[in-house]
């Protein structure tokens, strides 16, 4: 895993133009989960989450596809922090035991390895100290990078 990350005003910028409405990170979208990812200093980027009621799947507990999200999400910034909009192309999410409702969240992302246009990310999400799921991702750069020159 690289050790820094670029300068936070590249992430900044990257997230402005590329993500400024995403369902996940984006304080714009009204009808979103506004999680503010930050860098942490190691390359990695950390976010935290409310898990409030409204995102119930069963009774009491977090919707799986809300901590997918949050993990696709996550990695998502962790590429934006190095000024790459990614697309993700393969995520494999790993649900070791159920999120709590009304209880936040920390979701972290890190890259594992870059080459060419494909990155390869990992993902963890914990609650009360303890990791509950993770993921692996694959991501493509976004195509229309290219045209920016």
């Amino acid at each position: 895993m690289p050790a820094t990350t670029r300068d936070s005003g590249v992430f900044a910028a990257t997230r402005s133009r590329w993500h400024s409405h995403c369902w996940v990170c984006s304080a714009a979208n009204e009808n979103g989960l506004a999680v503010d990812f930050q860098e942490d200093g190691t390359g990695a980027v950390e976010g935290s989450f409310s898990c409030d009621e409204k995102f119930t799947g069963y009774p009491g507990l977090l919707h799986g596809g809300v901590t997918s999200a949050l993990l696709d999400g996550a990695m998502t910034n962790c590429l934006m922090a190095r000024g790459t909009p990614g697309l993700t192309a393969d995520i494999r999410v790993r649900f070791l035991r159920p999120v709590l409702i009304g209880k936040p969240v920390t979701v972290r992302a890190w890259l594992d390895r870059s080459r060419g246009p494909l990155s390869i990310l990992g993902a963890a999400l914990q609650q009360d100290g303890e990791i509950l799921a993770t993921a692996v991702g694959k991501f493509l750069d976004h195509p229309d990078k290219k045209k920016e020159g």
